[in-house]
């Protein structure tokens, strides 16, 4: 399998959260003195309005982030940095949680469909490969160089969401590499307030932060469809970072007969309820 970071996920969430746990807004932190150095202090306004992101406005928002500001010499800019390294860094770890899901799987495996639409991990790919190439590419005037058909207008509906049997593995992997490294390109490049346009969005005016948060979320839901496919092919989980099983085969039957138990109860009850 090809390597896909350029960096490791090395920065987590919980490694950035650097500031003392007694901060309040307003507080200036360690490091800060007077006029002419710098002053972080927690954003004192609340977030700013959500951004619908998708085409069907009854979709779920996407959700605006308010950076934390800096005050130095009267002048107020964005600092950015530390939240946009968040925010790479957790796609990153999304992007290869994502991938690690079919290793150690055969052809049929990662190609087969698994749910009554079709969801294979295969097809997760290729989907997110084309997302991200429009997203963090077109979307910010740094289209991705290689043409991807699915979009086409003429494009077969889902076409994008399986791979024929003439497309090798290798090739869906390694464009998904090629997308990712032009994405992490453009997040490098531009400032989480850089202006993008979203044609397909009902709000197509978007930013560079908007953007990062949605491919995440995407990333993220899409990890979690893989995870839920993998068990139901050879029960493994977890990712490639997670501690080994705490429980052996015979606990985890135990567990499944414990919850649908409480399901039935539960069914039975309400039934009971109904009739009553």
């Amino acid at each position: 399998m090809p390597e896909l970071a350029i960096r490791p996920p090395k920065l987590r969430a919980e490694a950035l959260r650097s500031e003392p746990e007694s901060a309040q807004p307003g507080d200036v932190l360690a490091g800060q003195g007077s006029k002419g150095s710098v002053q972080t202090t927690a954003p004192k306004t609340p977030l700013s309005p959500s951004l619908d992101h998708a085409a069907d406005p009854t979709d779920p928002p996407c959700r605006s982030v308010e950076p934390v500001l800096i005050a130095s010499n009267e002048q107020t800019v964005v600092m950015d940095v530390e939240l946009k390294t968040a925010l790479h860094d957790e796609l990153h770890w999304a992007r290869e949680a994502m991938l690690w899901k079919l290793e150690g799987l055969g052809e049929y495996d990662v190609r087969r469909p698994l749910t009554a639409t079709g969801t294979n991990l295969l097809g997760l790919i290729k989907h997110l490969s084309m997302g991200e190439s429009k997203y963090l590419g077109e979307v910010f005037g740094r289209p991705f160089p290689e043409h991807l058909p699915w979009w086409d207008e003429d494009a077969e509906d889902n076409a994008d969401k399986w791979a024929t049997a003439s497309e090798a593995r290798s090739e869906t992997l390694e464009r998904y590499q090629r997308v990712c490294e032009h994405a992490d390109v453009t997040i490098d490049l531009l400032e989480l307030d850089s202006p993008g346009h979203v044609p397909w969005w009902p709000r197509p005016n978007v930013k560079l932060i908007n953007v990062i948060a949605h491919v995440l979320a995407e990333t993220n839901r899409h990890a979690g469809h893989a995870d839920i496919l993998r068990e139901q092919l050879d029960g493994v989980t977890g990712d490639a970072g997670a501690s080994p099983p705490q429980h052996d085969a015979e606990w985890w039957r135990e567990y499944v007969a414990t919850v649908e138990a409480a399901a039935r109860k539960a069914s039975s009850t309400s039934a009971d309820a109904d009739a009553g």
